[in-house]
């Protein structure tokens, strides 16, 4: 007869098995994790505290570096606010363009797919054949959009080469490209339920009470979402400025990101730009939380309040 003890051995060496496989097939991704990610993220926080550029020993210089960010770098204020003004511009245009789009896509229209197709295609156009095709467009002497002004009558417009340009012309440029964003919106508005579509207009109500009262507040988890991914994404921008305006005209395109990129690997400066890293960083978490904060208050949730 068997005692309860050794009835659960074959259990226990079971799991036991199992776990050790777990533990086996999971240790590439772990070990990705600390050597790519964890360990290089802790260094440069020690790096932050350093003066470095790669060809000497750090030499610990305390909080210089931060100091340095908030009172004597004038470029930190430049592109800060280049960030902050290409992130939430872009973000809100991008994400009401993306919606109506999703609307769109939602009815029921003849060669829907081929539409779906056409407005997500310039979503997987990869970034540098992005710039460099926008590029083009922007030019002053030969691109689409002057030449388009030109048969109106209008003058020439700098684009990229005006300082009150540049910004409106990168987000119009990011706008073009949120398809990914728009077929997240329209799996939301797809899984509405039709039953409370219905209701509405059983009731009499319009579309526009429909959108009002009933796909917003059950696409804004969606919308909660893409906002902030989005915004997260716009403010680490880099490639823009990096291949059609190398931060200019006057700093007025000099991302954050592209900022950090110069100080590192132009000026050598690596203790000085992980200092810049970590500051992004702790905004970013910040940031997030407030988000987080704020608007999970007037975010529809079926199981109820996450919080």
């Amino acid at each position: 007869m068997q005692t309860p003890q050794t009835a659960s051995a074959p259990k226990h060496r079971r799991w036991n098995r199992n776990a050790r496989a777990g533990f086996l097939f999971v240790t590439p991704a772990i070990l990705g994790f600390l050597f790519f990610c964890a360990i290089p993220i802790v260094y440069s926080g020690y790096l932050s505290f350093t003066d470095w550029n790669i060809f000497k020993a750090p030499n610990f210089v305390g909080f210089k570096n931060y100091i340095k960010i908030f009172t004597n770098d004038y470029l930190v204020k430049e592109s800060v606010v280049a960030t902050f003004k290409f992130a939430f511009a872009s973000t809100i245009f991008s994400s009401i363009y993306a919606f109506l789009l999703a609307l769109f896509l939602s009815a029921q229209v003849k060669g829907l797919s081929v539409f779906r197709t056409i407005f997500y295609l310039p979503s997987i156009v990869p970034a540098v054949a992005n710039c460099v095709l926008w590029s083009w467009l922007y030019n002053k002497d030969f691109g689409l959009f002057n030449s388009l002004l030109g048969l109106a009558g209008i003058a020439k417009q700098p684009f990229l080469a005006g300082q009150a340009t540049v910004i409106p012309s990168l987000v119009f440029m990011s706008i073009w490209g949120c398809g990914s964003t728009m077929i997240i919106y329209l799996s939301g508005i797809q899984g509405v339920p039709q039953n409370l579509r219905e209701a509405v207009r059983i009731d009499g109500g319009s579309y526009w009470h429909e959108l009002r009262h009933v796909i917003v507040p059950m696409v804004s988890p969606v919308i909660f979402f893409n906002v902030l991914m989005s915004l997260v994404g716009s403010f680490q921008a880099f490639t823009q400025a990096f291949m059609m305006t190398g931060g200019g005209p006057n700093n007025k395109s000099l991302f954050y990101s592209y900022h950090l990129y110069n100080v590192a690997f132009k000026q050598n400066k690596m203790g000085y730009a992980c200092a810049l890293g970590w500051v992004m960083f702790l905004v970013m978490i910040l940031f997030t939380a407030v988000f987080f904060k704020v608007f999970t208050r007037r975010v529809f949730f079926e199981g109820g309040d996450p919080s």
